[in-house]
C-alpha cells in the first residue's frame, strides 16, 4: 500500500536531553525520520528540548519547538499546530511515555489525532509487564518465572512464590532499567523494590527469577501493514545475563548459535511481533538462552527504535529509523528501495560478511563513592563500535577506539591480584574492567574452562581471546621488531594488533613499526558495508579497514580495495569525536556534521572518520565517504594515504582529534606526508598547543596585558607548596591537558593539597599540575567567537553563567544574552577576545572563559580563565539562540572565506532570552554526592526560550526534569560565606508565599533579621529531622550551599534524599536567585511556546 494521502502534518516527539540509557541514537533516528517524511511530502512538526542535536536544527523539520517534553506543553503545541498524527517511536522511552499519557487522557481522541508507528494497544502490550507476560503465554513462548507488584506487600508475596534469590527487579515504562537491579538478599530486595516503584511512571514492577549466567541475544525486527517481517540483525552479548545489554560488549551477527537455534529465535520473533501487534516499524526483542540445555526465554520487547537499532543500522547499513518512518505512513517493505544498493527492496534481509563489536564506555571515575559493578540498570555513557573480518580484529579495534588508554587488549594498567580468591571475585563480578582482567588471569595460567566457569562467558569467545593472547606471547612479546617476517606481521594485523601495541611489545617506536610494516608491503585494504555481502554492487562508500592478501599477483591490489576512484573535486576529511563520554558529547558530533554539510555545499567531497555508532555523523548519508574506524593516529594516517584529502578538520571533534593534531601536523611535514598533499585547515595545531600549555599561554597574556588569576605550575611536591604560599588558599588544582575538568578539585589548606598530590594525581615532571587562585562568588562568562584569516574577530555568543565560577562550565546553566553584566565588562570581554584570537592566529572558532568579580562595590575586575581555539560544547546552543549556523560559518572561514564574505561582521543580539541547563546523572550512581564542582558530570543539556529570563529559566528547569515549585515549603541551609546573601533570598521566598524552614545556625541568623523561619533538626540531632521531612514529601524546595569537607559530608545524605524524591535543589546562591526569578515569572505568566522558525523568521 503506497503512502497515505489523508495525513498532511505529522508531529514527531524527540527524546529530550542525553541521559544514561537514552543517548544520541535518538538524535540519529529522529533526524532520519524527519528527513524521510519531509521527502515524502509531509509537513513535520518536531518537539525536543535538546539544543545539541542535529534534529533540532531549523532546516530538519518544518516547525521546530525546543520546548520541555511535558504533557502540558506538548498539548499546548498540538492545539497550536493541529497535526493529523503523532509519530512517537523515534524519541525513545520519553516519547513513548508522553504518547501514552496523551492517549489515556483522551486528549488525542478529542482532537482527532492518531498515533502512527505504534498504537496504544501495542505499546501497552510490550511495555506493561503484566500484559506482555499474558500475550507470551497465549502464543506458548516461555517467559521468566515472575510476578508483578504495585506495592511492597505484593512484592513480598511474589518473592515468596519464586522462593529463590537472586531476584531481578524491573520497573515498567522506564529507561535503561533505571530503579531496577539484582537483589541477592531480602534487604537489597526491599531497597530495589522501593526505588523501582518510585521510578516507574505506572508504579508497577516486575520481579523475576534471575537468569544470571544465561546467554543473551537480541533480534532487530521490522514489520509492515502487509505483515511482511524482516530480521535486520542478530546481536549476541558477550557478557551473560545479569548485565544490561547497553553495558555489555555485544557482537553482530550472533556467533555461537547453530543455524537451527538461530532459526528458532527468528521464528519466535515473528510470532511475538505479530502477537504484540507492532504493525509498522522496528522492534527489538531480547532472548535468554540456557547454555546447558538450550531452553529459550523471551526477556522483553521494545516496540520502538532503540539503542540496538542504531547499532544494527550501522552494523548492517540498513537504515532502520528511516524505513520505520516510511512504514508508519503506509508504505510496505517491498515498496521501499535500499539506499545502499539502489536495486534491492527493503524486504531483503541484510547479510553481512564481517564481524561487528560494540564496547561500552563508562565514567565511574567521575562519581566517587559509587560502585563500578554492572547490573541490570544501565550505567555506560557511550560506546564505540568496530568492524573487522574476524572477531579478534574487530574486538581489538573496538578497544582502541574507546580511548581509555589501551591500544588493544592490554592489561598493564590493572593492579596485580593478591590471591586466588581475588582472581575469582574479579572475574565473577561483572565490571567495566572485567574483559581486561581475563587477560591477566590468562597470564597467571588460568585455563579457558576455569575462566568460562567463573564468568559464564561462552567458551567460543574465550578461545578467540586465547588466540590473541597466544600469538602475542609466542611471536611478539620481547621479540626484536625486525625478526618479524611478512607472514607474522600480516597475522598480527589480522588479529587486530595496532602498530602501537606491536611497538610496545617489541620495544620499538610507533613510526618505526609503521615504516617496517609498509616496507613489508602490508597495507590495509578498505572493504565496504553494503547490506548484501557483495551480492549486488553498492554505490555507497561506507568503509572499514582490514588486512588481507590479494589473490592474483602482487601488482594488482586494485581488485581488493573497494575505495572508489579519485574524483576531480577536492576532498575534505573531518575527524569525529569517538565514543560519547562526559565532557565530550553530542555537541562535538553536531559540529562535525555541520562541517560536512557545509563543505559539500561548497563543492568539496567530504570524508568522515568516526567510531561512534550512535551518532548522525556516522550515518552513511551525512558525508560523501564514511570510514567507520578508530580515531587514532595509525588509522587516520592510513586513511590520509588512501584518500589524499586536500584538507583536514581537527578542531570540531573535541579532545579526540585535538590530541592527534600535533602529531598529524608533524607527519604532514615528512616525505610521506608531503606526498599526500594534505594540510590541516583553520587554526594551526601550534596555536592550539600554545593555548593548552599553561606556561606559554601565561607569557602571551602578560605580553597583551591581560589579567588572569594568580597561578603556578608544579612538577613535584615541593614546588606545589611554594606556589601555594605565593597564591594563598583556597586553590583550584588540576592536571594539565584534560577535557571536562577531570580530577579537578578545590583545596582549602595544605593538608588537602598534599592529599591531592599524593592520591588524586600522580604528579611527575611529564605530568605537572596547575594551581590557580580560586575566585569566590565570581560570575563566569563564556564566549564563542569566529575569526577569519585576515584577523577579523566577531563574537557569536557572549553567555553569562548562572552558577558561580569554580563550577565546571559544562554543568552550569548559562544565558544568552547576558542579564547582569555591565556595559564596561562586556566591552572589556570583547577587546580581550579580539586580542587573544589575533595573537593565536585563530581561523575558525575560539571559545574563551572569563570571570568577573565585584570587589567592595568599587569596579568590576575581569579575569581570563582559559582560551580554547576549537569548537566548544556551547556552539549548538549559541547557533539556536542567535539563529545563525555558527559551525557552518566556521567551516567556511577555515576554507578561506572572510567574515565579510559571509556577511557576519558584527555581534548579533538575540531577541529572545535563551537559557541552557545541564542534565546530571546522579540517580544512576547510588552513593555519589550531587554537589557541583570543577569536574564535569553532566551527560546532556536542555534549552529554554522565552521573552524574559524568569520564564526561560523555568522552562529549562522543567525540561531538565527538575522544575521549580510555585508554592510550598522551602528548606534553607548555607555556609557562613553565603549567609549575607541569604537574607534577600529568604525575603523573596516569603513574599512569594513560601513557608521557610532551616537548621539551627541558619535559622537563628534569619530570626535575628526578623524573618519568620521554623527550625528543624539536622540528621545527627535526632528525629523527626530534615531527612524525614524530605522523605515524607513535606519539602518542595531545597537551598543548600555547603563549604569545607565536613559540611560537604554532613549534608550529602540530605541532597541524596532530595534527589531520590525529585525535589528541586540548588547548591549555589546564584542558582537559588535564578530559581526565585523563575518562580516569580511562573506565578504571574503562563508559559508560551515558540518555534525556532518564528523566532528567527526563517
Amino acid at each position: 500500500m503506497p503512502q497515505r494521502g489523508d495525513l498532511k502534518k505529522i508531529l514527531i516527539l524527540g527524546s529530550g536531553p542525553i541521559v544514561i540509557g537514552q543517548a544520541c541514537e535518538f538524535d540519529y533516528s529522529g533526524t532520519q525520520a524527519c528527513k524521510a517524511l519531509r521527502n515524502a511530502g509531509y509537513e513535520i512538526v518536531l518537539i525536543n528540548s535538546n539544543p545539541a542535536s542535529i534534529m533540532t536544527d531549523p532546516d530538519i523539520a518544518s516547525k521546530t519547538y525546543i520546548e520541555p517534553l511535558t504533557p502540558e506543553i506538548v498539548s499546548q503545541i498540538i492545539l497550536r499546530e493541529k497535526p493529523d498524527a503523532i509519530l512517537p517511536t523515534m524519541g525513545g522511552q520519553t516519547a513513548l511515555n508522553l504518547a501514552v499519557k496523551l492517549s489515556e487522557s483522551d486528549f488525542l481522541k478529542q482532537n482527532n489525532i492518531e498515533l502512527i508507528g505504534a498504537d496504544l494497544r501495542a505499546i501497552n502490550k510490550a511495555e506493561d509487564r503484566k500484559l506482555f507476560k499474558e500475550s507470551m503465554e497465549k502464543i506458548n513462548v516461555n517467559v521468566c518465572p515472575s510476578g508483578i507488584a504495585s506495592n511492597l506487600d505484593e512484592a513480598m508475596e511474589v518473592s515468596k512464590k519464586i522462593s529463590s534469590y537472586p531476584l531481578i527487579i524491573r520497573p515498567a515504562f522506564t529507561l535503561g532499567g533505571v530503579g531496577g537491579g539484582i537483589a541477592f538478599n531480602l534487604e537489597e530486595f526491599v531497597d530495589l523494590c522501593k526505588s523501582g516503584l518510585e521510578e516507574s511512571p505506572s508504579n508497577q514492577i516486575l520481579i523475576e527469577k534471575s537468569l544470571i549466567g544465561w546467554k543473551e541475544y537480541e533480534l532487530e525486527v521490522m514489520r509492515d501493514t502487509a505483515d511482511n517481517v524482516v530480521i535486520v540483525c542478530s546481536i549476541e552479548n558477550l557478557d551473560p545475563m545479569g548485565v544490561h545489554t547497553g553495558d555489555s560488549i555485544t557482537v553482530a551477527p550472533a556467533q555461537t548459535l547453530t543455524d537451527k537455534e538461530y532459526q528458532r529465535l527468528r521464528d519466535l520473533s515473528l510470532k511475538i511481533i505479530r502477537e504484540v501487534g507492532v504493525e509498522t516499524g522496528g522492534s527489538n526483542i531480547q532472548f535468554a538462552v540456557n547454555p546447558s540445555n538450550g531452553e529459550v526465554i523471551v526477556i522483553e520487547m521494545n516496540p520502538r527504535v532503540s539503542r540496538s537499532s542504531a547499532l544494527a543500522s550501522k552494523a548492517t547499513g540498513f537504515p532502520i529509523a528511516k524505513i520505520a518512518a516510511l512504514l508508519s505512513v503506509g508504505y510496505t517493505l517491498d515498496e521501499i528501495i535500499n539506499d545502499i544498493t539502489k536495486k534491492t527492496p527493503a524486504c531483503f534481509e541484510p547479510s553481512i560478511d564481517y564481524v561487528v563489536t560494540k564496547i561500552p564506555r563508562f565514567a565511574f571515575e567521575k562519581f566517587k563513592g559509587s560502585s563500578n559493578t554492572l547490573s541490570t540498570a544501565m550505567k555506560s555513557v557511550g560506546e564505540s563500535m568496530a568492524i573487522g573480518r574476524s572477531f579478534e580484529e574487530s574486538f581489538q579495534k573496538a578497544l582502541r577506539s574507546l580511548e581509555v588508554g589501551v591500544f588493544g587488549w592490554e592489561c598493564d594498567s590493572q593492579d596485580e591480584f593478591k590471591d586466588e580468591s581475588q582472581i575469582k571475585n574479579s572475574l565473577r563480578n561483572p565490571t567495566s574492567e572485567r574483559i581486561l582482567l581475563i587477560k591477566k588471569a590468562m597470564q597467571l595460567g588460568k585455563t579457558n574452562n576455569y575462566i568460562q566457569e567463573v564468568t559464564n562467558i561462552d567458551l567460543w569467545f574465550i578461545e578467540k581471546l586465547r588466540n590473541i593472547f597466544n600469538f602475542e606471547n609466542d611471536f611478539l612479546k620481547d621479540k626484536e621488531l625486525y625478526t618479524l617476517d611478512r607472514d607474522l606481521m600480516l597475522h598480527a594485523k589480522q588479529l587486530g594488533f595496532s602498530d602501537q601495541q606491536i611497538a610496545k611489545l617489541t620495544n620499538s617506536e610507533f613510526f618505526e613499526v609503521r615504516r617496517y610494516r609498509k616496507k613489508l608491503n602490508i597495507i590495509p585494504i578498505y572493504k565496504t558495508v553494503d547490506t548484501c555481502s557483495a551480492e549486488f554492487s553498492s554505490s555507497t562508500p561506507y568503509h572499514y579497514s582490514t588486512y588481507e592478501e590479494s589473490f592474483i599477483n602482487s601488482n594488482s591490489q586494485i581488485f581488493d580495495s573497494e575505495i572508489s576512484e579519485n574524483s576531480k573535486s577536492k576532498k575534505i576529511m573531518i575527524l569525529g569525536g569517538g565514543p560519547n563520554r562526559i565532557g565530550q558529547g553530542i555537541e562535538f558530533d553536531y559540529c562535525c556534521c555541520h562541517a560536512s554539510y557545509q563543505s559539500s555545499t561548497n563543492g568539496y567531497k567530504t570524508i568522515m572518520v568516526n567510531s561512534n555508532p550512535e551518532t548522525v555523523s556516522t550515518d552513511y548519508d551525512t558525508s560523501d565517504i564514511l570510514y567507520f574506524e578508530p580515531v587514532t593516529l595509525e588509522d587516520v594516517l592510513n586513511i590520509i594515504e588512501a584518500e589524499n584529502p586536500y584538507g583536514l578538520i581537527v578542531q570540531f571533534g573535541g579532545q579526540t582529534p585535538l590530541k592527534l593534531s600535533l602529531p598529524l601536523f608533524e607527519w604532514l611535514k615528512s616525505n610521506d606526508g608531503i606526498r599526500t598533499g594534505s594540510k590541516i585547515l583553520g587554526t594551526s595545531p601550534i596555536s592550539i598547543d600554545l593555548a593548552e600549555d599553561r606556561e606559554e599561554f601565561t607569557k602571551i597574556l602578560e605580553e597583551l596585558c591581560i589579567r588572569q588569576p594568580l597561578n603556578g605550575i608544579a612538577r613535584n611536591h615541593n614546588e606545589a607548596e611554594i606556589v601555594a604560599k605565593n597564591i594563598g588558599f583556597p586553590l583550584v588544582v588540576r592536571p594539565s591537558y584534560v577535557l571536562g575538568g577531570r580530577a579537578m578539585e578545590i583545596v582549602k589548606d595544605e593538608n588537602e593539597l598534599s592529599r591531592y598530590i599524593s592520591e588524586a594525581v600522580k604528579v611527575s615532571p611529564d605530568h605537572p599540575i596547575l594551581l590557580d587562585q580560586y575566585l569566590n562568588n565570581a560570575i563566569e562568562i563564556d564566549v564563542d567567537a569566529l575569526c577569519d584569516s585576515e584577523g577579523s574577530v566577531v563574537i557569536a555568543g557572549l553567555m553569562e553563567h548562572v552558577e558561580p565560577a569554580g563550577i565546571h562550565s559544562g554543568d552550569s546553566a548559562c544565558c544568552l544574552p547576558s542579564i547582569s553584566l555591565s556595559k564596561s565588562t562586556k566591552e572589556n570581554v570583547r577587546n580581550w577576545t579580539k586580542l587573544i584570537a589575533q595573537r593565536l592566529n585563530v581561523v575558525g572558532l575560539i571559545n574563551l572563559q572569563f570571570a568577573v568579580i565585584n570587589t567592595n562595590n568599587k569596579e568590576n575586575q575581569l579575569f581570563i580563565l582559559e582560551a580554547n581555539p576549537r569548537a566548544s560544547r556551547t556552539v549548538p546552543f549559541v547557533s539556536k539562540a542567535i539563529g545563525k549556523p555558527v559551525a557552518k560559518l566556521a567551516t567556511q572561514l577555515m576554507q578561506g572565506f572572510t567574515l565579510k564574505d559571509l556577511n557576519f561582521t558584527e555581534e548579533f543580539s538575540p531577541k529572545y532570552q535563551a537559557v541552557k541547563e545541564a542534565v546530571l546523572p546522579f540517580k544512576r550512581f547510588p552513593g555519589s554526592d550531587t554537589l557541583l564542582g570543577p569536574e564535569m558530570r553532566s551527560t546532556g543539556e536542555v534549552m529554554g526560550l522565552a521573552k524574559d529570563f524568569g520564564i526561560a529559566y523555568a522552562k529549562s528547569e522543567l525540561a531538565a526534569g527538575n522544575g521549580v515549585p510555585s508554592e510550598g515549603v522551602a528548606f534553607l541551609s548555607t555556609n557562613d560565606l553565603d549567609k549575607k546573601n541569604l537574607e534577600e533570598v529568604a525575603r523573596e521566598l516569603l513574599n512569594l508565599g513560601f513557608k521557610l524552614i532551616a537548621t539551627k545556625g541558619t535559622a537563628s541568623y534569619l530570626v535575628n533579621l526578623g524573618i519568620q523561619v521554623e527550625e528543624v533538626l539536622k540528621v545527627h540531632e535526632g528525629r523527626p529531622n530534615i531527612e524525614d521531612l524530605i522523605r515524607s514529601g513535606l519539602v518542595q524546595l531545597v537551598i543548600n550551599t555547603p563549604i569545607g569537607s565536613q559540611a560537604l559530608h554532613d549534608d550529602a545524605y540530605l541532597r541524596r534524599a532530595a534527589l531520590e524524591y525529585n525535589i528541586p535543589t540548588f547548591t549555589t546562591i546564584p542558582g537559588a536567585k535564578a530559581a526565585i526569578k523563575a518562580i516569580k515569572a511562573l506565578q504571574c505568566n503562563k508559559i508560551n511556546t515558540y518555534s525556532l522558525q518564528e523566532i528567527h523568521n526563517y
